[in-house]
Parts: structure tokens; sequence; C-alpha cells
């Protein structure tokens, strides 16, 4: 099969010919690759909000789906499947992220509060510890729905919850970010 075939096909029947040791496999995977590397890796990298870990899950994440399409599995929803690896790997790190004590960190915190938000890339700042202040199980809906653009199906699906959940749990994660966020936006408008 050409490489122009192949990029024409469905993500089903990508997934389905990597299960072969041969030529085809490898282009197939590529091709997958391509097509959700990105995705996958923006994810990571909102979740865990540091480049190395971030980049050690992505990895790991296509190391185990190219492991498990050698099991006998069809395929429906590629990209909820790479999420979904993505996610449990992102949940482990985290989980061993809070087992461990960073010694530096207690007895130097780092009390550099941007509190001047003269332009953009300050207010993105902010907006992005907001979201690392919010609990997990939040933080990965709100990354899902708006990053990731996935409808809320589609989240419950990746995270294995149900509908009402997901919309719950959006909702509080826009809700204490507004909390966090409004000393800073009140700072702002009386300038």
């Amino acid at each position: 099969m050409s490489m122009q075939e192949l990029e024409n096909s469905s993500d089903a029947e990508l997934f389905s010919l990597l299960k072969n040791e041969d030529e085809t496999a490898k282009k197939a995977f590529t091709i997958l690759y391509s097509r959700y590397a990105s995705r996958v890796y923006a994810y990571c990298r909102r979740f865990l909000g540091n480049k190395e870990e971030a980049q050690d899950v992505f990895q790991e994440t296509f190391i185990r789906f190219y492991q498990s399409a050698k099991q006998d599995r069809e395929m429906t929803n590629l990209p909820a499947f790479l999420l979904t690896i993505s996610r449990n790997l992102c949940v482990n790190a985290k989980r061993k992220e809070k087992s461990m004590v960073d010694f530096e960190s207690v007895i130097f915190p780092d009390n550099n509060e941007t509190t001047n938000l003269n332009d953009k890339k300050e207010l993105l700042e902010l907006i992005k510890r907001a979201l690392e202040l919010l609990p997990d199980e939040y933080k990965e809906m709100f990354i899902l729905r708006e990053y990731d653009g996935l409808s809320y199906q589609e989240i419950a699906d990746v995270t294995g919850n149900s509908i009402a959940t997901v919309k719950i749990r959006i909702f509080r994660a826009k809700q204490k970010i507004r909390e966090i966020l409004a000393p800073y936006l009140s700072d702002l408008s009386k300038y």
C-alpha cells in the first residue's frame, strides 16, 4: 500500500494494520502519530504543567498505544482511546508527584506573585496558575472541554464518568477559576 493510500485511510483501518510487523504497520503508525501527536502532547502539557514530565508521559502514551494495537481489539474512537491512555498516565504521574515533597520548595517558597496585569501574557500566566490550583478531576475535565474541544459525551467516554458528572465538574472548574482570578481582575478594573 502506498503512503498516499494509507493517508486516506480511516483511523480504524490504520489501527488494524498495526498488528503486523511490516513496513505498512510502520507507515500506519507514522500517520496516526502525525494525526494525534500534537493533541496528545498539548493535553499532557496542560494537565501536568511540566514540560519534561509531559514529554515523558506523551512518549509513554504512544508506546502503550502501539503495544495495545498488538492485542485483538476493535477501534471505534481512536482520539478518545489515546486521550484515555494519556489521562491515566497523567493521573499516575500526578499521584507520584504529590507523594514526593520538594525540599527546596518548602524552605524557599516562590513568592513571585504577579500583581501588574498590563499585558495579556501576565493574564494568561494567571489563568495557567489558576488551572494548576484546581483539583485534578476538575482540571482534567476543563482541559478536555476548553483546550481539546471535546463534547461532554466524549469527555464522559474518556474519563469513564457520567455526562452529568462531567458537566458539574466543568462548571465547578470555571467557578473556581473565577474565584481564584477575582482579586486580580478587581485590581485590574481599578486602573
